[in-house]
């Protein structure tokens, strides 16, 4: 255990990427008294078993500027909060049916208007840039030669080290249990440690997120859901190397990982978890051979790839399958970044930028967050879009 003080100017409750993306955030504007808490190691929880994937194809602006700004800094992270992140430019194909057309072209041209270097592409020219794909399905193509994929664990902990570096203070082993408030305003958060006097909390603890904000009354509509993901070793078939890939057809996704794996996820199977402590963290047989037959039709060399290894993350899912970032109405100084749904990661350095923007300047400037306001879901203005699809929405 990290020693706690008894004050902070800022108290984040969150040792993940989140956590310490806004950390660092707040440091780098000047806010320096501040303290994380994290009940384990840093991204020991949803980061450090996340799929890691940086791509921009989303089908809402909110999140498409978010992906966006956020790829700056991981193709610049070095220089712009130094240590490393691990990205590796693999490039990504999103491959849909006839069905998806429409939305795909609506969705690419409004990717494009945010900057984001993407396309449509005609089956051949896919099969240029993917020639170990089946690709006579697809009735519609988009292209995003950027994307890539980078290291959860060593991002959070780059983060971390960068705002120690300028004075931030990190407790591990410190679990928060609660925020005192007094009068409608934040006063102290609370640890098994101790009480840290502070005026400000933010709430960045994902699947833990729900239960401590009920304490005050505040229901939101977040449930932690259970996600698999397996690792495919490719034989001497191949291919040697594959593009990222993102498939509505077959309802997986996919990128490579290292010289000789396949990284494989879903994006249709979920489990429900009552408590994110207890829930079985590695991949099921059932979910093995689901899996490895949907990425064969995509990849067909993949059938007789080897098995490598599996494990399942949790999710902190809402019912849009987009986050909450906002201050709490009614309760000076507290502040909610949760429910990212699977997304986290690759939005992760900008959530930091807007989060220290709301509590420093009063509301969020890099980026419009209205659509990820709380009370969207008490005015039923859900982020509702065209993809039957989680991870692309």
């Amino acid at each position: 255990m990290t020693t706690q003080p008894a004050t902070a100017e800022t108290v984040i409750l969150g040792g993940g990427v989140m956590g310490c993306s806004i950390l660092h955030s707040l440091a780098l504007r000047g806010m320096t008294d501040t303290l994380l808490l994290e009940r384990d190691a840093l991204g020991s929880g949803s980061t450090g078993r996340s799929s890691s994937a940086i791509r921009m194809h989303y089908s809402t602006e909110v999140h498409a500027r978010m992906a966006w700004e956020s790829f700056q800094v991981f193709r610049n992270f070095e220089e712009i909060v130094g240590g490393e992140c691990g990205f590796t430019q693999t490039g990504h194909l999103i491959m849909g049916g006839e069905a998806e057309a429409e939305i795909f072209r609506a969705n690419v041209a409004m990717q494009q208007s945010v900057g984001i270097e993407t396309r449509l592409v005609t089956r051949e020219e896919a099969r240029k840039l993917a020639p170990s794909f089946y690709l006579d399905d697809c009735g519609i193509i988009a292209y995003e030669p950027l994307c890539g994929y980078a290291d959860a664990s060593a991002t959070c902990l780059s983060f971390a080290g960068r705002a120690r570096d300028l004075g931030a203070r990190i407790s591990l082993g410190s679990p928060a249990t609660d925020v005192e408030i007094v009068n409608g305003k934040v006063t102290a958060v609370i640890s098994p440690h101790g009480r840290i006097a502070t005026g400000r909390a933010v709430v960045a603890t994902g699947p833990w997120s729900r239960r401590l904000l009920l304490k005050h009354g505040i229901d939101l509509p977040l449930e932690a859901t259970r996600h698999e993901v397996v690792h495919l070793q490719r034989g001497p078939a191949g291919p040697d190397y594959h593009l990222g890939g993102g498939d509505l057809i077959n309802q997986i996704y996919f990128r490579p990982e290292g010289s000789d794996l396949t990284l494989v996820g879903n994006g249709n199977m979920e489990d429900v978890i009552d408590d994110p402590e207890i829930y079985a963290q590695r991949a099921s047989p059932a979910f093995i051979q689901d899996i490895w037959t949907r990425v064969a039709r995509r990849i067909p060399s993949l059938a007789d790839a080897r098995f490598s290894t599996g494990y399942a993350g949790l999710y902190t899912s809402t019912p849009d399958s987009h986050p909450i970032i906002d201050a709490v109405d009614g309760i000076e100084g507290l502040y909610v970044c949760t429910g990212f749904s699977g997304h986290g990661f690759k939005l992760s350095p900008m959530v930091g930028t807007l989060v220290a923007e709301l509590i420093l300047d009063g509301h969020a400037t890099s980026v419009d967050i209205t659509p990820l306001r709380m009370a969207r879901f008490a005015e039923g203005n859900l982020n509702i879009t065209g993809y039957n699809f989680k991870v692309m929405v």
